[in-house]
């Protein structure tokens, strides 16, 4: 068959096959257009999950008869002055979206300049165009597009479930607000309820439309973004991390007002919370980057979903060097939500309705109500009247220690400690409520912080054991750990060869007092075992540090006296990081006076 040139229409359909995806894309076209156009109000509709209808309506600048003729040519655009493809500085720029749609669809476009007495619009149908006609309208571009892909049943039946299309024009269109608070956006139609965001200006405004987007949750337990590193801003807001997802759809990125899905930024982020959160959770994320942009290529995918860095590793910097500086401020502070959490778990004892009614006292009755003298040596209650009939509640159920009170007690940001529970739990108060501490997620994080702070002067500090501990092992994990001395003495840890099935340790890190030798030595033989490398060791310093701080830290079932847990919450409240232990989880969850008061009925 030889070599032709396509027609037109055919050249438009193949076209609108990379630009008109579904639904959602159509949308996404034709908001950025508006947001170019300098609208301020931008209204959305919708039918039947955009296939039956898309309505865009806007208050933006307008075009008069030559440019709205134009604007449905292929490859016509109001927005590269230069022919300049490395400064982009617009949303839109190939001049091809209303070309594509024209050619699967019915378009309409309407449009009125300022200067104009009257509007004009402009109908596309399927690639036949009629018009330009008057049209009375307001200033602005009113678009719509009817039946997509009706005349292309092979695309149209590839088109998911109306709910699905209607999911997808909502997360367009979410995204595009959260990257343009100063517009006001409504999303209305007969698939949807009705979603408006109402422009939010001057400072704090990302955070007011991130609120109204993500929701006010997030912004309460998120820190926000603002630093500057290599000519890079980065802005945003990023979660707590005990504040996560389990899976990543509530990561948003945004690069010079552009929504994104880049790697870089992807591993940057999972980079910057990989000491504080679990492998299966996913910190939630609102990140905005403006850059140079001769500095980043947006032409390389036909959504514009993808760009290219030129300087890939500067900008990782950024984002990660963001994120520590905002977390690191956060110092102890833990999510909200565990403490919702927590409310949820509570339940208040079902009563038993009456059989009878309660008996009343006469009205002569001379009752009178009988006063008591509390004294701390006795109950206000006569037990022994009873007897056996409270055993178990005369004895606390929580350790605790009787100690008198400051004369002047210091209203710290964690509390004072007033009981153990269960050998593990701190039960402390502070002005505002209640807080239940985890000894061991709390000191865990304690000791990584300052194991990390030590190995970065130089090498770890370490304490001679006065008879080495052996520790008997298989041959091969011997064999690893012989190979890894060298490397792991960085870490304040001393080992030798033992026989051909044993370790000898000389000298542990002073970090970690008297830890669990036996168990410490055999948790870095697995991890080698799974890294596979000795070389590995550098690269994956965070989780040796990790497993050496869990082996050296208060355990689970010691006792603690009321100093010494006064004094761990004086350390958490000086180390960064402390509100949650090195696996993402809450080292303390705190229960404000209102939230007890709810539990019992108080507030009601």
């Amino acid at each position: 068959m030889p070599i032709r040139q396509l027609p037109e229409d055919l050249i438009n359909r193949i076209a609108a096959g990379e630009v008109v995806e579904r639904p959602s894309s159509v949308v996404k076209e034709l908001v950025e257009n508006s947001i170019d156009a300098g609208a301020r109000r931008i209204t959305i509709t919708t039918a039947n999950g955009g296939m039956d209808l898309i309505r865009i309506a806007d208050d933006g600048h307008g075009m008069d008869r030559d440019d709205l003729l134009l604007s449905v040519e292929r490859h016509a655009t109001s927005k590269l002055s230069a022919d300049d493809l490395d400064d982009i500085r617009t949303l839109g720029f190939r001049g091809e979206a209303l070309a594509s749609i024209g050619s699967v669809a019915r378009l309409s476009v309407a449009s009125r300049t300022a200067e104009a007495e009257s509007g004009l619009v402009l109908v596309v149908d399927n690639g036949r165009r009629s018009g330009p006609m008057p049209q009375a309208m307001n200033r602005g571009t009113v678009i719509e597009v009817k039946d997509l892909f009706a005349q292309v049943p092979a695309r149209r039946k590839f088109l998911k479930s109306a709910r699905s299309e209607t999911a997808a024009i909502t997360d367009v269109v979410k995204r595009l607000a959260m990257a343009n608070p100063a517009v006001h956006f409504v999303l209305e139609g007969s698939d949807r309820t009705v979603s408006n965001w109402p422009a939010v200006t001057g400072e704090g405004a990302l955070g007011g439309r991130l609120g109204q987007v993500m929701g006010a949750d997030f912004v309460e337990n998120a820190v926000t973004l603002a630093t500057a590193r290599h000519g890079i801003v980065v802005a945003g807001m990023a979660g707590l991390p005990t504040y996560t997802r389990a899976n990543s759809l509530s990561q948003f990125y945004f690069v010079n007002g552009r929504s994104v899905r880049d790697k870089v930024l992807v591993g940057a982020v999972r980079a910057a919370f990989a000491d504080y959160v679990f492998r299966d959770r996913f910190p939630v994320v609102a990140l905005y980057l403006a850059i140079d942009p001769a500095e980043v290529d947006v032409n390389v995918h036909p959504a514009k979903a993808e760009l290219r860095f030129r300087d890939q590793g500067a900008v990782r910097g950024a984002v990660i060097k963001a994120i520590g500086t905002a977390l690191a401020s956060a110092g102890f502070k833990a999510s909200s939500s565990v403490a919702e959490d927590i409310l949820g778990a509570f339940t208040a004892p079902e009563m038993a309705e009456p059989s009878a009614p309660a008996p009343v006292a006469p009205a002569s009755s001379s009752y009178q109500p009988q006063r008591f003298d509390w004294q701390p040596d006795r109950a206000p209650l006569n037990l022994d009247r009873h007897p056996g009939q409270l055993a178990g509640f005369t004895a606390p159920s929580a350790r605790v220690e009787t100690f008198e009170p400051a004369a002047e007690p210091v209203d710290f940001p964690l509390g004072t400690a007033r009981a153990q529970m269960f050998d593990n739990y701190i039960i402390a108060q502070n002005g505002d409520g209640l807080l239940l501490v985890d000894q061991h997620a709390a000191h865990e994080r304690l000791v990584y912080e300052r194991f990390k702070a030590q190995l970065a002067s130089g090498p770890v500090a370490s304490q001679a054991q006065l008879i080495p501990v052996v520790v008997e092992l298989p041959e091969e994990d011997c064999a690893r750990l012989e190979d890894a001395a060298p490397e792991l003495e960085k870490f304040g840890l001393y080992l030798d060869r033992f026989g051909p099935r044993a370790i000898a340790v000389r000298e542990t890190p002073a970090l970690l007092g008297n830890p669990d030798i036996s168990g410490l030595v055999r948790d870095l033989a697995d991890g080698l075992a799974e890294w596979d490398s000795t070389a590995a060791l550098t690269a994956r310093m965070e989780a040796i540090i990790g497993r050496m701080a869990c082996h050296g830290s208060v355990r689970s079932g010691r006792r603690l006296r009321v100093d010494e847990m006064n004094a761990l919450l004086r350390d958490m409240e000086a180390t960064p990081h402390s509100g949650q232990c090195i696996h993402g989880r809450p080292t303390y969850v705190e229960l404000k006076k209102g939230d007890i008061e709810r539990l019992f009925g108080r507030s009601r």
